[in-house]
């Protein structure tokens, strides 16, 4: 096997500075939900890997073929050239492989690097807001230094990167500073409303701006992605609206939304700024009120009784490319990062491997990124010791489990799979790969990484109560039980008979059916329990209101079941 022990070139991916003097989260609406819990919102900070590393980070060994990462080439501003290392290295069957450029990273000078607070103020260019809500909001801060103080640190590892976005987009540098709303700058933040990371997306507006949710990663949660998609989503909102409140508005609340209340205004022949908008939630009324509460404490800290960490106008962390999988636990070894703080910059990862051919990247700190680089080079062992598994059919975890090679609680346990849940044909389950020889020399290919999904059902269908009438003639409970497979035995426990017994003309037969997922109408799936077969012995009832239809209603077809149900 070909051991590939020189490091690729190293790139500087900008770092992100500021971080969360994120006043009171958003709640709801189309993002949502803070970190820390402000008036008037409410956040649920987490996400799911941080329960999976905690539960396999220890189980995490050494993986199985050493490969190197390859860094890109950084800035000429930040990071000297790659230097060409003319080491090669020996592989098995006698041939050699030339090491690829080994990268060293050489931070900016600290004297030389600048006020990234002053850059954000210097790029301001938003109309000013001034109402009763920011002097509320103003306040709110200034009355919680230790709040302001956490967030500012937490986003101090993001705050550059995405300045550089918005100064490349040549946007206003109050968007800059919008994470403090979202989610005081906690990539890992989640919303009741099912939003996540740093800018909040919701799971349907995350896959309208290509942020990838899969088994394995969630993109809403990646550092990069999300702040490329939510300046994409910004800038298509404010070419909608031509005005920045109400872009911002329209981020938080929607934009049919938003749309919707502009043009009511414009019907009234009322105003249809921001201010003007009737029937704003609390939520959307007070979002770009906070917004301008922070700028005002970012342009005059001191007017608040506040005081900003110093923040240099360089980069936090660099990207790394990586070649192979490799377990997050390993990576983080190897950076000399504790998983908190890997995942801090790498927070989309919901398992505790990294697949290359799905997240071919991971940010570093300059310094850990050095490390990395030269203890992947001397690392010997094995680098995943997790891989992909495909359900060939569908089955218990129980079966699963021993097709997988590890015990069933595991199972369960590292791909969340609930009690008296079946996993079904087709799904991916992540499984050692000691117990998979076959794959122990392969990653996991790139459809899989895309596209992994883990569909679950019931083991035992739920069952729904179906009520129908025989036909003119009666008919047996033996025809019965075989029209609706199963057994006479059942049939007759279910209308108290026996199982030799008829049906006279007219009785009405209980049968017990399994639920269906949905999508037929109730009145449908009653016509197609009473249709009779070839020889028909049931009759088709003289009118639909004869069918009681016992099942919960598909979408829709409520109405028509209580109408059928309601006594004549």
């Amino acid at each position: 096997m070909t051991r590939w022990l020189g490091a690729s070139q190293l790139v500087l991916a900008f770092a992100l500075a500021l971080g969360g003097c994120a006043g009171a989260p958003s709640a709801g609406g189309v993002h949502g939900a803070l970190a820390e819990q402000a008036p008037g919102a409410v956040a649920v900070p987490g996400t799911p890997q941080a329960s999976n590393a905690a539960a396999i980070g220890s189980a995490v060994a050494e993986a199985t073929a050493a490969a190197p990462a390859s860094v890109q080439p950084a800035p000429p501003a930040a990071a000297q050239a790659a230097v060409p290392d003319a080491e090669t290295a020996a592989v098995a069957g006698g041939s050699a492989v030339a090491a690829a450029p080994r990268a060293r990273l050489d931070p900016a000078d600290d004297a030389a690097a600048g006020d990234l607070w002053q850059r954000i103020r210097d790029g301001m260019s938003m109309p000013d807001l001034d109402t009763e809500l920011v002097r509320k909001w103003e306040q709110w801060y200034a009355a919680r230094p230790d709040y302001v103080a956490r967030m500012t640190e937490r986003g101090s590892r993001y705050l550059f990167h995405i300045v550089e976005e918005v100064n490349r987009r040549g946007l206003p540098a109050e968007l800059a500073l919008l994470p403090f709303i979202e989610s005081a700058f906690n990539p890992q933040a989640l919303s009741h409303a099912r939003a996540s990371g740093m800018w909040q997306f919701m799971p349907a507006t995350g896959k309208d701006f290509e942020l990838r949710q899969n088994l394995f990663r969630d993109d809403r949660r990646d550092v990069l992605a999300s702040t490329r998609a939510a300046l994409d989503y910004l800038e298509r909102l404010h070419g909608r609206f031509d005005d920045w409140h109400l872009a911002l508005a329209a981020y938080n609340w929607g934009q049919g939304n938003v749309q919707r209340a502009v043009d009511r205004n414009l019907r009234a022949r009322r105003a249809a700024d921001y201010t003007s908008l009737q029937g704003l939630p609390l939520e959307t009324r007070e979002y770009v009120p906070k917004l301008q509460a922070v700028k005002n404490i970012v342009m005059r800290p001191e007017a608040f009784g506040l005081t900003l960490p110093a923040l240099q106008d360089r980069p936090f962390f660099t990207v790394v490319t990586i070649e192979r999988d490799i377990d997050v636990a390993l990576a983080a070894r190897l950076a000399g990062l504790d998983l908190d703080d890997f995942h801090s910059l790498n927070p989309q990862h919901n398992k505790p491997v990294i697949l290359a051919a799905g997240t071919p990247q991971v940010l570093l700190p300059y310094d850990n990124a050095n490390r990395f680089l030269r203890e992947l080079d001397a690392h010997r062992g094995p680098l995943a010791t997790w891989t992909a598994w495909i359900a060939p059919r569908t089955m218990k975890a129980a079966e699963a489990a021993r097709l997988a090679g590890m015990d069933e609680s595991g199972l369960r346990a590292l791909n969340r799979i609930p009690p008296r849940m079946m996993v079904r044909a087709g799904s991916t389950l992540l499984v050692p790969r000691s117990a998979h020889a076959q794959h122990a020399a392969h990653d996991v290919p790139g459809k899989v990484a895309e596209s992994a999904a883990l569909l679950l059902a019931p083991e035992s269908r739920p069952l729904r109560r179906a009520s129908l009438r025989a036909g003119p003639q009666g008919d047996s409970v033996a025809a019965v039980a075989r029209r609706h497979r199963v057994s006479a035995q059942q049939v007759a426990q279910w209308n108290d008979m026996r199982p030799g017994d008829r049906f006279r003309p007219g009785q009405t037969i209980v049968v017990m059916l399994p639920a269906r997922a949905g999508g037929e109408p109730p009145q449908a799936r009653a016509r197609a329990a009473t249709r009779p077969r070839a020889q028909g012995r049931e009759a088709r009832p003289a009118r639909p209101t004869q069918v009681a239809q016992a099942a919960p209603a598909a979408r829709g077809g409520q109405a028509a079941v209580r109408r059928a149900q309601r006594p004549r």
